[in-house]
């Protein structure tokens, strides 16, 4: 089975859980007989591995022959469909305060497509270089992705087209207008889940069309299926579950805790500092365990663009002693936090799968989840409790911490459950999936 995969993140160049998944995701695939060209913004340094093909966008020459198929596929595709506008607002699902402040003042509303950083080359060709990641012009970049995509799929070989989140659905209904190939999209994430009710029109109308134009939809859990069918309106037969798993380390490196901190207790949050992560109900969470158990540490790693006044709200609450940020961690930094870690708290307002506990649970540290969680579908004996109960969490947080064999037990039984949460049976649905959308070829 060859399969044209569309993504925006891909080891080493990650920002979130999306690029995790896919990297996990796509070496599963591999090992049951894919054969996986996965097309990126841009690939950069770093990205090579040996079991799929990396690809940029970035640099696809579009000729003239090119260009005119495209103007059919894009007006019988989505042209009446999708809308590429200036947003208000940098829409960047990962990125640092910092990072933020610079890119509201970027915008500069200016129309779509646009030609800046275009190329032109002999014979009339032209191309853009792309940056990729999260930026001030993304749907800028979004637009020129899914021109180059186009462009690039006329010269590959391939049996499915298997794309990853909105900023790649314009690209692969080209793709499927301009060869006919079958379409499997993937919805890690809805722009519900990240904005609540108050969401961006354009990146959900995007969302609206790449699952509508699918052949078979892919969601990460039963509560994003449900989002998909009736905040959509996607036919339900379509919508398949297929969850997210993790990849186990060969041989976890053991951390040794600090002689000054054995006597202390440690609660970790690890994600994006953003309201669809809920990190306020966890502050809140923290408040009510440290009146109670005082010899409490915790710790916030992330970026996002409610770090600030978290950082303020800790200081009005008087607890900037007992928590800590700890910002955005990479590799070894992510590792070390876990495995030092007593108890991971996920307390995510709406997640429509969640990593980060199935990586806690490598290190054997137990974890506690918003109900509110995709992940919650799978993991029977991890706590729970609903994100906006910050009491409920609290008492939790404390049974856990002052009841050793409480942890003990609930390292146990998710141990168990890990043994079936793995790449390769998620590998082993897709497949099928794709059997299906290619008629069984």
């Amino acid at each position: 089975m060859k399969v044209l995969m569309l993504g925006w993140e891909f080891p080493p160049h990650i920002s979130g859980g999306l690029g995790t998944a896919c990297f996990g995701m796509t070496q599963a695939l591999a090992g049951k007989g894919a054969e996986i060209c996965f097309v990126m913004p841009s690939v950069g340094k770093g990205g090579k591995n040996d079991f799929l093909r990396l690809q940029s966008a970035s640099g696809v020459e579009i000729t003239d022959e090119v260009e005119e198929r495209m103007a059919w596929a894009g007006q019988h595709a989505w042209d009446s469909n999708i809308r590429f506008m200036p947003v208000t607002s940098p829409l960047m699902p990962y990125m640092t305060p910092e990072a933020y402040q610079e890119a509201l003042s970027h915008i500069t509303g200016r129309h779509l497509p646009g030609g800046e950083h275009v190329q032109r080359k002999q014979g009339g060709a032209y191309t853009w270089d792309l940056k990729g990641g999260y930026g001030p012009n993304l749907m800028s970049e979004v637009y020129r992705f899914s021109r180059l995509v186009g462009a690039l799929a006329l010269k590959e070989n391939f049996d499915v087209i298997h794309a990853h989140d909105w900023m790649t659905y314009p690209a692969a209904i080209m793709v499927k207008a301009l060869t006919g190939r079958p379409l499997v999209v993937h919805i890690h994430a809805t722009e519900y889940d990240r904005s609540g009710e108050n969401i961006n029109g354009i990146v959900a109308g995007i969302e609206r069309a790449g699952l509508l134009a699918a052949d078979i939809v892919v969601a990460v859990s039963q509560l994003t299926r449900n989002v998909v069918i009736n905040r959509y309106g996607v036919p339900p037969e379509k919508v398949r579950v297929v969850y997210n798993a993790v990849t186990r380390h060969e041989v976890p490196q053991h951390y040794e805790v600090p002689q000054r901190i054995r006597h202390e207790k440690r609660v970790l949050f690890l994600g994006r500092i953003t309201f669809q992560k809920g990190p306020e109900y966890f502050m809140e969470a923290a408040r009510l365990v440290l009146e109670k158990l005082p010899n409490v540490r915790f710790f916030m790693a992330g970026s996002g663009d409610m770090l600030p006044q978290l950082v303020r709200r800790a200081g009005q609450l008087r607890i900037g002693h007992r928590f800590h940020f700890a910002g955005f961690l990479r590799g070894e930094q992510v590792d070390r936090m876990f495995a030092l870690s007593d108890l991971y708290v996920m307390p995510s307002v709406s997640e429509p799968f969640g990593i980060t506990p199935l990586e806690a649970m490598l290190y054997d540290v137990p974890v506690l989840l918003s109900r509110q969680s995709g992940v919650s579908e799978i993991l029977e004996h991890a706590l729970k409790a609903d994100f906006w109960d910050t009491r409920d969490m609290a008492d939790k947080i404390c049974a856990v911490l002052e009841y050793p064999a409480l942890a003990s037990e609930l390292v146990k039984n998710c141990r168990e459950e890990m043994r079936s949460i793995r790449w390769g049976n998620a590998a082993e649905q897709l497949m099928q999936l794709y059997s299906e959308a290619t008629g069984g070829n």
